[in-house]
């Protein structure tokens, strides 16, 4: 029968300890020499030799286990000892593998301090033997000894401390960066997980591991963003939606990358980074951008509940501290209370906060603070919630506010009623509305919970009670916003005061006024709910309103009617879709629920109007709701329905809009979408569409860098959108505009080159159809052959030659038109377009010129056989090239000018309206007075009563309640103009429409913004064109003088000097031009005033003051690169007018600013990196005597005044790359590679730009790997060159941790391949120091 192991092995270590005791006696009569020692252990372990070859491998752990408990077992000191060093012995001589042993002697259960001897024997044994154990068996031994330690307690005898420091010694060694037991960054992990920041080690080690954690924080500086805590972005700025701001969703940190000793800063809370976002309007996506919080997982999320209730108490501290604060009025704190409206709500709604807590909360830290002044203004706040919510949740979530109440109304007496004349009255009430619904909700769970109304609120309530007796209630105070407030779930009383607002803006269903156009009536009521009363409405009565509106207009779209809806209907909904916390019955259930239910119901006059909506009236959509009413158009277009003159014309204005709105952070998430079925998004036979898709496409990946660096569009998301485009309607660009695209979109279209129609052809082809309409007699055949489907689309073509020869068209023309279509007409306009291209290339000019422009003008103008702006848009959009190229613009510009038919349409508009439209409450008169006097004319009704005999025509018009031919051709005049900027030689004529049509601008959704993106995108053409520049920069700004406060967009100097026309004295800004301007935009970041954004270009302040500040810096006379290098100039020279104390902060603004514009503008960072890299400080061993880490801490040399320039330019870089956009990135590896490796030959300067680089790998992980990939190979190469040019270098330790950083935090070995060969001979001296922390020893072997 077989032994156990535990047997055998008690024999064979009984006999061991039995010749133990033997040798000891010897021992005491003879003197051993070492190697009778060696000799004897070897000797004892003979039998467990033996025994341990037949031992299976899988068996070995546990054996080991034995021995070690076997020798725990025994209470010799002498014994333990002696079977000790046999061990060791068998280590030795390579019979036990050392990591085993070290395993099983620091997992020994009887391995404990009190039992000191063996504590030190134990620790003296593993340290004798752990250099025989490979690096990642010390870095898992590593923990254990330190959680050994952990267990000794602080206070301890100090006689066994001399014991219990063998484990200290142990740990040392461990750590001894030149024992190479383990890379050091394996160390420093272990030990951070054990020791987080700001946690003592054990008293037994000392200083030893806060000295070898302090040994990394050079290498956490190197990873490490100066001043990345004071560093802010703009909300809904393109940089704002990448990595860069991600922060932990529960403890708000950054999400830092391995367990280095990062700067205490780092490790804080991020709290004023999130509270900055907050407080910005419109933030709420960037907020669960950056907390990676999903509306589809309803996840609480107490860090961002904390803020929000530190925002209100900021609010309440506002309200208190205004110096004259008016209850009636709400002071300056008012738009921020209604901002905090909008962020609660949605963030109640969506659970990432909870309602119960934050009003605990907020009882807890308004407590003893005496805040009441903003009482109201909570109240009101939390009134929102509590309405809309109360019926679906427990009573008692919301009971916690009448705690708050108690708190805030401290009044004995009763509150007096309010001026109800006034809109604040409304927050005055909002307590009372609450305990309403609060008892409300009581009533209707049988609750016993039911509150007595308090004494202070009883005016306030028997007010509410009276005016509800009152059953006729006016529009001239606010007494309907009052009682809707307090009744919104109390259907019995609610319906009397909704009625009123319902029938305030339905009309009374007798009286009917006239629509533009002919046969279109509808509902008599004009005057719309002002927005002031739908700010005094709760979120509750609100969505009530909104959808009593879009049940109604649902049900006419049913019923068919032929009654269009009410203009004040129809402006009061729009002004409603503005408010984001009604956003699901507002305009998602605009784009989801109404829109395809009037498509359902063909009610295609409700159709329009609700497109005519959106073009003119919905202000900060969110764009995945913009793409998706695109695609609904485009599947519009294919209904057979919808081809008729005034719908399509509607259809294909609205897609303009909306592809032509896009911005360009928006266009790749937005289109990236779709990439599985590009075609729901792409016009299958509209060319204009698809070519101003291109126009935006290109305008996006230019601006934001997109193709930076890259020569192709293979492989990225936009390739299967184009190739679907050149499916659906091939066509080509002319050499002007491809010239402007990025490069791998202009190599797309040289690659998918369409041919082209010969204007010879065209000509040929028009005689051939003409002398067929000549030829032939019958009509019908002359309708069907012309009208019919397939037929060439050359027909108004055969209208421009009638004209031409006849100067009339009869009635079979008009027939024909009728018969085509208006889908189909636009092809005819198309090839129309061209025709008249080569007809006036071919004029003789004189009389014959006069006659074509004349024939022109009363195509559009006499005979409405097509309109001014579908005609200038498809010649616009033409590819003709030089001479053609310019005919074609001379023809935009005669159609635009020569007659006055359209002046005098823009100078009335501009001059009778304002686009204020939310502050109207007669824009329906002015719109119809203005249709009176130009009348639209979409049905060919000119050429109806031109015709002989003349045509009686009363065609059915679809109601029009904003549009009308100037504000159609709008964004077709944003097109025109960057068609015009393209080709140098009509750059006079450009500036002529400007004079004469910029006005128009007025009307523009987005002025700045165009013109940003315009001077972004055209910066390398109007580089020498500083007239045309200043022309199109003034003729915006000034069509909105009237509109805007002085100051708003462009500043003081700029306007004082930059405006000067004198080319012989141009003006060149100073330093202190462009420290103001910077300085602008840090008091509009730091300081910056709530204004109402709901129908504002841009979102906020501080979006807007960045666009402003690039428009008047990209529009100066100045090249780039000098305006880039004064904007580095304003912290890295020393200014008067800049801040020592907020430095950063102005960083901060330079990087947004110099990053928002073209390439010119920011590549001179490069040039100012170079530069320092040559200078004396990193070049010479001299110059700088002390520690290089020192001289790179920008903020400790900042605050000791020590600071040096290349700190600052490392600080600077930082900020602006930090706020760069990843396509502006990329160009960083080629700047290592081409230009700074040549010049990096010593260590201050390697170590230089591992720090300007390092704290951006981890974004290049996440966006760019390939450029993270060849980063790490320059830091390679770069280190190659140092070591060839330096004798001795001084800190490889850093440097080798830096590097172990960056593998296994970032590359692995996926780089191993690409370093091997340019380092090969590098490799082979140092990889064992790189590996073991001993570059210094083996290079000085090596040389």
């Amino acid at each position: 029968m077989a032994l156990s192991m535990e047997t055998q092995l008690q024999s064979i270590f009984e006999d061991v300890v039995v010749i133990c005791a033997i040798i000891n006696r010897l021992t005491m009569m003879f003197m051993n020499t070492p190697e009778d020692e060696r000799t004897k252990l070897i000797s004892c372990l003979g039998a467990f030799r033996q025994y341990w070859g037949t031992l299976p491998q899988e068996s070995h752990d546990q054996c080991i286990q034995w021995i070690v408990r076997f020798i725990h077992s025994r209470h010799s000191p002498r014994r333990i000892s002696f079977l000790y060093d046999c061990l060791a012995m068998a280590v030795e001589t390579s019979l036990l593998p050392p990591r085993i042993v070290c395993v099983a002697l620091i997992n020994s259960d009887s391995l404990e301090w009190e039992r000191t001897q063996l504590w030190a024997l134990t620790f003296r044994l593993i340290r004798k033997i752990i250099g025989g154990v490979d690096y990642k068996g010390v870095r898992d031994l590593l923990k254990p000894v330190l959680d050994k330690i952990q267990t000794i307690p602080t206070t301890v005898s100090s006689a066994i401390v001399p014991q219990l420091l063998a484990a200290r010694e142990v740990v040392e060694y461990i750590l001894d960066r030149n024992a190479c037991l383990l890379p050091a960054y394996f160390a420093i992990t272990e030990i951070r997980k054990l020791y987080p920041e700001g946690q003592l080690s054990h008293w037994l080690l000392g200083s030893l591991i806060s000295d070898f954690v302090d040994s990394f924080r050079p290498t956490a500086r190197i990873n490490s963003i100066c001043g990345r805590c004071s560093l802010l972005p703009v909300v809904n700025n393109s940089g704002a939606i990448c990595n860069s701001w991600k922060l932990d969703p529960t403890t708000l940190h950054f999400p830092l990358k391995g367990m280095l000793p990062y700067d205490k800063d780092l490790f804080e809370p991020q709290t004023a980074l999130l509270r900055y976002v907050l407080e910005q309007p419109y933030s709420r996506e960037m907020v669960c951008n950056m907390l990676g919080l999903n509306k589809q997982h309803k996840q609480r999320c107490p860090v961002l509940e904390e803020q929000l209730v530190d925002l209100v108490v900021y609010a309440m501290e506002r309200s208190e501290n205004e110096e004259h604060f008016d209850a009636d009025v709400g002071g300056t704190s008012q738009l921020l209370w209604q901002h905090l409206s909008s962020q609660l709500i949605f963030f109640v709604l969506f659970q990432f906060a909870s309602f119960p807590h934050m009003v605990l909360s907020l009882h807890q830290k308004l407590a003893g603070r005496g805040l009441i002044k903003g009482r109201d203004h909570l109240m009101w706040v939390l009134l929102q919630f509590i309405s809309g919510s109360i019926q679906k949740n427990a009573l008692a979530d919301f009971l916690p506010v009448m705690k708050l109440f108690d708190l805030l109304y401290p009044e004995k007496e009763c509150i007096p009623v309010p001026d109800i004349n006034k809109p604040q009255s409304t927050h005055s009430f909002a307590m009372t509305c609450i305990w309403i619904h609060l008892n409300r909700k009581a009533q209707n769970d049988n609750s016993k919970l039911q509150i007595p109304i308090p004494h202070s609120l009883k005016l306030h309530h028997e007010f509410l009670q009276q005016s509800l007796r009152n059953k006729t209630l006016g529009m001239s105070d606010y007494k309907i916003a009052l009682l809707c407030n307090a009744y919104s779930t109390n259907s019995e009383c609610f319906t009397l005061p909704m009625g009123v607002l319902v029938e305030t803006i339905y009309g009374n269903g007798s009286m009917r006024i006239n629509l533009p156009g002919t046969n279109c009536m509808a509902s008599g009521s004009i005057t719309p709910l002002p927005m002031n009363l739908l700010d005094s409405l709760t979120v509750h009565a609100k969505m009530s309103l909104i959808h009593s509106i879009a049940t109604r207009v649902i049900k006419l779209a049913h019923a068919k009617s032929s009654h269009a809806l009410a203009p004040a209907l129809v402006e009061t909904y729009s002004r409603l879709l503005v408010y984001m916390e009604i956003e699901s019955l507002g305009i998602k259930g605009f784009i989801s629920q109404l829109l395809p239910n009037v498509f359902k119901c063909h009610a295609w006059g409700i159709l329009h109007t609700l497109l005519e909506m959106f073009s003119y009236r919905m202000h900060h959509i969110q764009p995945h709701y913009r793409v998706q009413l695109l695609s609904h158009l485009h599947s519009l277009a294919a209904v057979s329905q919808t081809n008729q003159n005034q719908l399509h014309l509607c259809v294909e204005s609205t897609a303009l809009r909306l592809i032509t709105a896009l911005g360009s952070s928006e266009v790749q998430p937005q289109f990236t979408r779709f990439l599985n079925d590009p075609k729901t998004v792409l016009s299958a036979e509209s060319e204009e569409l698809n070519r101003a898709l291109i126009l935006t496409l290109a305008r996006a990946t230019h601006v934001t860098d997109f193709f930076t660096g890259s020569d192709s569009i293979h492989g990225t998301w936009c390739k299967d959108i184009l190739q679907t485009i050149m499916t659906f309607t091939p066509h080509n660009w002319a050499s002007h505009t491809l010239s402007c695209f990025p490069a791998p979109l202009q190599a797309f279209f040289k690659q998918n080159n369409v041919p082209q129609e010969s204007r010879f052809n065209l000509k040929k082809n028009v005689e051939e159809e003409y002398r067929k309409w000549k030829s032939m007699a019958n009509e019908n055949d002359i309708i069907t052959h012309f009208s019919m489907q397939g037929s060439p689309p050359l027909f108004l073509c055969l209208l421009w030659k009638m004209l031409l020869e006849t100067d009339h068209i009869n009635q079979i023309g008009f027939r024909v038109l009728e018969g085509i279509g208006a889908r189909a007409l636009v092809a005819h306009v198309r090839t129309f377009a061209d025709f008249l291209v080569y007809e006036f290339s071919t004029s003789a000019g004189g009389q014959q010129l006069n006659k074509c422009i004349e024939i022109l003008n009363d195509m559009v103008w006499k005979y409405n056989i097509v309109t001014l702006d579908r005609l200038i848009l498809c010649l616009a959009m033409r590819s003709h090239e030089g001479n053609e190229a310019q005919v074609c613009y001379f023809i935009i510009q005669l159609l635009l000018l020569k007659p006055n038919d359209f002046r005098n349409r823009v100078n009335d508009f501009v001059k009778e309206n304002s686009p204020e439209h939310w502050l109207q409450s007669d824009w329906h008169t002015k719109h119809m007075n203005y249709h009176k006097k130009y009348p639209e004319k979409l049905y060919f009704e000119g050429l109806a009563d031109q015709v002989n005999p003349p045509m009686q025509l009363q065609p059915q018009y679809m109601p029009i309640y904003f549009g009308n031919v100037c504000l159609r051709f709008l964004p077709v005049f944003d097109i025109v103009i960057h068609r015009f900027l393209e080709l140098l030689p009509v750059s006079k004529s450009l500036e002529t429409l400007l004079d004469h049509l910029g006005g128009l601008y007025k009307f523009h959704d987005r002025p700045v913004t165009y013109l940003y993106n315009t001077l972004h995108y055209y910066e390398r053409h109007l580089r020498d064109r500083t007239n045309l520049k200043r022309k199109l920069v003034h003729a915006i700004m000034s069509s909105l003088k009237d509109n805007r406060s002085p100051g708003w967009c462009l500043s003081e100097t700029y306007l004082k000097f930059g405006m000067n026309p004198r080319e012989d004295n141009v003006w060149i800004p100073d330093d202190t031009y462009y420290c103001k301007l910077i300085g602008r935009l840090v008091d509009n970041i730091l300081h910056y005033s709530q204004v109402d954004l709901w129908f504002n270009e841009f979102p906020n302040p501080a979006a807007h003051a960045l666009h402003v500040t690039c428009v008047e810096l990209m529009a100066l006379a100045v090249p780039g690169k000098d305006v880039g290098n004064a904007l580095l100039n304003v912290v890295l020279k020393s200014q008067p007018l800049v801040p020592r104390e907020n430095i950063t902060a102005w960083m901060n603004a330079i990087g947004l600013v110099i990053t928002a514009l073209p390439e010119p503008y920011w590549i001179v960072l490069h040039d100012r990196i170079v530069s320092v890299l040559g200078s004396p400080a990193l070049t010479s061993e001299t110059e700088w005597a002390g520690y290089p880490f020192a001289l790179l801490d920008f903020t400790a040399c900042h605050q000791s005044y020590s600071e040096m320039n290349c700190s600052y330019v490392l600080a600077l870089a930082h900020a602006i790359w930090h706020h760069s956009s990843i396509g502006q990135m990329s160009l960083i590896p080629k700047f290592l590679s081409e230009t700074l490796k040549p010049i990096v030959q010593t260590e201050f300067q390697l170590l230089y730009v591992y720090h300007l680089v390092g704290p951006f790998l981890q974004r290049f992980q996440q966006e760019r790997t390939r450029c993270m990939l060849e980063i790490g190979v320059a830091f390679y190469e770069m280190l190659q060159a140092v070591d060839q040019h330096c004798q001795h270098l001084s800190y490889m330790d850093p440097i080798c941790d830096f590097l172990y950083h960056i593998k296994y935090m970032y590359t692995g070995d996926s780089v191993k391949e690409q370093v091997g060969c340019p380092l090969r001979f590098i490799i082979a001296v140092c990889l064992y120091y790189l590996f073991t922390q001993c570059f210094i020893t083996i290079m000085t072997k090596h040389s």
